[in-house]
């Protein structure tokens, strides 16, 4: 039997790369929970045999919040070691990451135990109930969410190797799922719906016929089809019409000025499952 103590979850495969999660980074700086917490502290829970995921997260953030924080927790105390060790690189000024850049790492699960009762403005789940079954989605979104301050956000979601197709889910502090976003590297697109190879666990199984992510990702490759002709003034004219259609056939695109960079966000009622 596990100790009462012990972190929850499972270890998982905790493949990790450079530059792998740029494009949710770059969502969660313009959050406003980021932007205006009066605790700007955010988790990267589950970063895997690398640490490098939250110094680059950190460095991105520090951008919009020049006093955030990132605490990288792992369930796996190896993985903790290595990261701690990579962080005193990283204090000796032999990285390409700010020698006093506030990063710190600890072991722990979805519980996401936190010093002095702190709470977390964000915490970052990246590619981590990917390895679990559908039903353990709803338990580990409400452990973590409980960590979080009054306002704060969760993002859960999933890449690929290389960070060129992503996708993930936003969740506010009582749990509740807010939307679903889409980031996808245009230059090399040949389908939006290869998105759905990495759907979050809660929506991959459900790209079926009658499911709303289903009809999403139909619809999206058909108007990127019918955009075709934009293709000689490039792949994000070609997107931005894609999503333009898109939006105006119905579907609920938020945030406009993103589509430049490949993304689409929608909310969770619009792609929830059945």
């Amino acid at each position: 039997m596990p100790s009462a103590d012990a972190p929850v979850g499972q270890i998982t495969r905790g493949t990790t790369g450079t530059n792998r999660l740029r494009r949710v980074d770059r969502w969660i700086a313009r959050r406003p929970a980021l932007r205006n917490a009066a605790d700007p502290l955010v988790v990267d829970l589950g970063y895997g045999a690398s640490g490098v995921t939250a110094f680059e997260l950190h460095a991105r953030l520090a951008r919009t919040r020049p006093d955030v924080e990132v605490h990288g927790l792992e369930i796996d105390s190896s993985r903790v070691a290595s990261a701690r060790t990579q962080l005193e690189s990283v204090r000796a000024g032999s990285t390409p990451f700010r020698s006093d850049a506030a990063v710190s790492f600890a072991r722990g699960g979805f519980e996401v135990p936190l010093p002095g009762g702190r709470r977390a403005a964000v915490i970052r789940a990246m590619n981590v109930l990917r390895q679990y079954d559908e039903a353990d989605v709803q338990g580990a979104w409400a452990r973590m969410a409980a960590r979080l301050a009054p306002g704060g956000l969760l993002v859960e979601g999933t890449c690929d190797e290389i960070g060129r197709v992503c996708t993930w889910v936003a969740l506010g502090s009582d749990a509740t799922p807010l939307s679903l976003s889409l980031s996808l590297r245009l230059a090399s697109l040949e389908r939006p719906s290869i998105a759905a190879e990495r759907l979050p666990k809660a929506l991959i199984h459900r790209n079926v016929p009658g499911e709303r992510v289903h009809a999403l990702f139909a619809d999206l490759d058909r108007e990127w089809e019918r955009a075709a002709g934009m293709s000689a003034f490039g792949a994000v004219q070609r997107w931005q019409a894609a999503v333009g259609a898109l939006a105006a056939s119905g579907w609920p695109i938020a945030d406009r000025s993103r589509w430049r960079l490949g993304e689409l966000t929608v909310p969770w009622s619009a792609v929830a499952p059945s």
